[in-house]
């Protein structure tokens, strides 16, 4: 082969590559997971599924009432869902499996949450959701079901507002 015969060779290899990343860029973008089919229940007893949940936007958020990270943020995911549960937000605060009831029934009581919480007692929940280990974890989840967000640790609040806002407004 001489070398003029060769000259083709990189520039296409290379090209495949470029195709290659750009269809695992597409396809990582555009294929959004799904949210597990699972049942909450609420400290008050209450039963809730994310089937239930479909054509609504829905916050789930994995926490503990020993995670200082989650207590820190518990007062601005308030704020957001005061914000937006007029335009149909729904939350739902998961306590993790290894924080005891009485804890998060007090947590919740003196702070006044105002939407779901829910105990994990087996940890069913947390596995279901890609085994969640870390908290704060919080999951976005739009009216079709599927996962639009997760974040690991506190939001950028800035911008899940603006997430959310955009979820909701979409038909």
């Amino acid at each position: 082969m001489t070398a003029a015969s060769r000259s083709w060779i990189k520039p296409a290899a290379a090209a495949a590559v470029v195709l290659a990343l750009a269809g695992i860029g597409y396809a990582t973008f555009y294929s959004r997971e799904t949210a597990p089919d699972v049942t909450f229940i609420s400290i008050a007893g209450d039963k809730i599924s994310t089937q239930n949940l479909r054509g609504k936007v829905v916050m789930v958020n994995f926490w503990a009432t020993s995670c200082t990270t989650c207590v820190h943020e518990m007062p601005a995911m308030v704020d957001t869902y005061n914000k937006f549960k007029g335009q149909g937000l729904e939350f739902v605060a998961v306590a993790m499996q290894y924080d005891p009831p009485n804890y998060v029934v007090n947590f919740t009581e003196t702070r006044k949450l105002p939407f779901v919480v829910a105990l994990d007692s087996g940890g069913d929940i947390a596995r279901s959701f890609g085994d969640v280990t870390l908290t704060p974890t919080t999951f976005v989840i739009g009216k079709d079901g599927t996962v639009l967000k997760r974040y690991v640790g506190e939001p950028d609040f800035s911008q899940l507002h603006a997430l959310l806002q955009k979820a909701l407004a979409a038909g």
